[in-house]
């Protein structure tokens, strides 16, 4: 076996040599499915190798604790991957002989013979062997014309083929156990970085993952033809969005006795200067851009600290848009008021166009309405706001973007 292989590489690394660019496109084709076929009946050799060396016990004798830690070392893999090897070929050897033949012939890749023989396992449990053989054969022949995720999705109606009396019963018991299942794995972890940033990896179940969509996904469309944002900054921006719609509710369980809220700890004179970073409750730190614009946001109560490092004031709610201020606010400007977005009311704050740090008051004339994503952008750009004639607002875009700099309102929402 060791000198077929051999063999084989020696004439892999001659093709690896060869003059590709002198073939016809014809030729390169005919290539490609000659070097995936082969690929497919190394991985079935592959395959093989690792269950007979898990089966001896092999790497507990050399000093590994698994046969996967044991891969991972030989073969340079990680560790996922070197698990996923060590249990797929102890699915396959457990499984239909039918699947491990397609597998060595090359007609499958090991992802859909993974698929393949979970499915027939399925099957044969719930109808039999012979439903099961059938079950093979139908699958392997869909193989060729469509990928793990498709197989495994029509996988889930394979009794309608072969025993169409139990299909109805079984499918209901596929989606009794998918859903056990989605339940058993459902978590979420947030791994805080060292420069402050959460990374968040989870897996959420199915009813979860259409409450998010439902919720993320209007908020994740450009806002308008100058929004540079990436698709996963335009996803992290809306989920920004979410959480501040949440705290402005009031309705989130208290927290130690305290309402749901952000506190962030600064030096006034500082804040009125526009240097002073801020510190979140949790020690983080923020930039003075980001401290300013916080201070905007009426679910958001920032703690000020005097020059001795006392508290000052927490929580201004003089300064703050609420109430029948905010309504009135709300009714003028009928969501972000920035030119081209179409937020509505709810996904925004109230900024004051005339910082309140810098002596501007609280007042429906200094105030206007901007989603998350321009609230942040007019903090840290050259546009400017004001209020036109008709008690309006209006944006000035920066020189570099027009040089005339000609005032632009928003026209998405309609006014009476």
């Amino acid at each position: 076996m060791f000198g077929g292989l051999a063999q084989a590489d020696d004439a892999v690394g001659a093709c690896t040599t060869a003059a590709i660019w002198a073939l016809p496109e014809h030729e390169l084709i005919a290539a490609l499915d000659a070097a995936h076929h082969l690929e497919q009946r190394l991985a079935a050799v592959k395959l093989t190798l690792v269950r007979e060396l898990d089966g001896r016990g092999t790497a507990r004798r050399q000093g590994a604790s698994s046969t996967a830690v044991w891969l991972r070392e030989r073969l340079r893999l990680t560790v996922s991957a070197a698990r996923r090897l060590v249990e797929l070929a102890a699915t396959l050897d457990a499984g239909s002989p039918g699947v491990q033949q397609a597998l060595a012939d090359g007609d499958l890749t090991p992802e859909q013979a993974r698929v393949i023989a979970d499915t027939v396992r399925t099957v044969q449990t719930t109808a039999g062997v012979e439903a099961a053989d059938k079950a093979v054969g139908v699958l392997t022949d869909w193989a060729r014309h469509f990928d793990p995720t498709q197989l495994r999705k029509l996988g889930t109606r394979i009794l309608d083929h072969v025993a169409p009396d139990l299909a109805d019963a079984a499918a209901r018991a596929a989606l009794d156990a998918e859903a056990a299942r989605a339940t058993r794995d459902r978590h979420l972890t947030l791994s805080e970085q060292t420069d402050g940033r959460l990374r968040l990896t989870g897996t959420l179940d199915a009813e979860t993952a259409g409450l998010l969509r439902a919720a993320i996904d209007p908020l994740t469309a450009p806002v308008g033809p100058d929004d540079q944002r990436s698709p996963g900054q335009r996803r992290h921006d809306a989920l920004a969005d979410l959480c501040r719609l949440s705290l402005r509710t009031g309705e989130l369980p208290e927290h130690g006795g305290d309402p749901a809220q952000i506190v962030i700890t600064t030096h006034y004179d500082d804040l009125t200067r526009q240097l002073g970073a801020g510190t979140l409750d949790t020690g983080l730190r923020l930039t003075p851009e980001t401290v300013r614009r916080l201070a905007c946001d009426a679910a958001i109560l920032p703690t000020v600290l005097n020059g001795t490092g006392q508290p000052l004031d927490v929580g201004r709610q003089r300064r703050l848009v609420t109430g029948p201020l905010r309504r009135v606010l709300v009714l003028r400007d009928r969501g972000c008021a920035f030119p081209g977005c179409d937020r509505p009311p709810r996904w925004c704050d109230a900024h004051h166009i005339n910082h309140w740090t810098d002596g501007g008051v609280t007042s429906l004339d200094n105030a206007v309405l901007l989603c998350g994503h321009h609230h942040r952008h007019l903090h840290h750009s050259d546009w400017t706001v004001q209020l036109g004639a008709d008690g309006h607002p209006r944006f000035i875009p920066p020189a570099w973007l027009d040089p005339e700099q000609v005032p632009r309102r928003n026209h998405y929402h309609r006014r009476t």
